[in-house]
């Protein structure tokens, strides 16, 4: 398995210009079946700038795009909890199918981890990955989460029951 990736990507706040490739590489129904239900399927242009300017409007970022040869190709954020969770962040994330297996989101994901963890009072970052994304475990894993609980047949997509799981990082760790 690769350790670096093995293309040269960028992390940076989401742009106007970003919507056309961001429709181009959203607009996929097996990155859709992967993940929750505000994400849209087909993914549209209103969907899109929906999108772009919500996480435009956030500052400092907690959305970021993730950048190939000029050419936004995911998405990588982090979402602070409230109340009882408020030192807790989930982690959402999605690639373009055309570059999954390369390690891009490993990388992706160790990086958005570090900049939560200096930019926002949290100690825990936290992702639930469905029991059947059997790569975004992988890249989780190797971004040094680990697996806190499996949850069977909790989450309810496309007419099927399919297993939540847990995954997390802690600050200290």
């Amino acid at each position: 398995m690769q350790n670096k990736p093995q293309f040269k990507f960028a992390l940076r706040p989401w742009k106007v210009t970003d919507l056309d490739s961001l429709i181009k590489h959203a607009n996929n129904f097996k990155i859709a079946k992967n993940m929750t239900d505000q994400f849209p399927f087909p993914y549209t242009i209103e969907k899109g700038k929906a999108f772009i300017n919500f996480v435009s409007s956030n500052n400092p970022p907690n959305v970021l795009a993730i950048e190939i040869d000029g050419e936004t190709v995911g998405a990588v954020g982090v979402h602070m909890q409230s109340d009882i969770q408020k030192m807790n962040a989930e982690m959402g994330y999605w690639l373009s199918e055309s570059y999954w297996g390369k390690g891009i989101m490993t990388e992706a994901i160790k990086q958005m981890t570090d900049y939560a963890f200096k930019t926002w009072p949290i100690n825990r970052i936290y992702a639930r990955p469905f029991g059947t994304n059997i790569g975004s475990q992988k890249a989780l894993e190797k971004a040094g989460f680990k697996l806190e609980a499996r949850f069977e047949k909790t989450f309810y997509k496309n007419d099927e029951f399919v297993d939540e799981l847990i995954y997390a990082i802690r600050k200290e760790e």
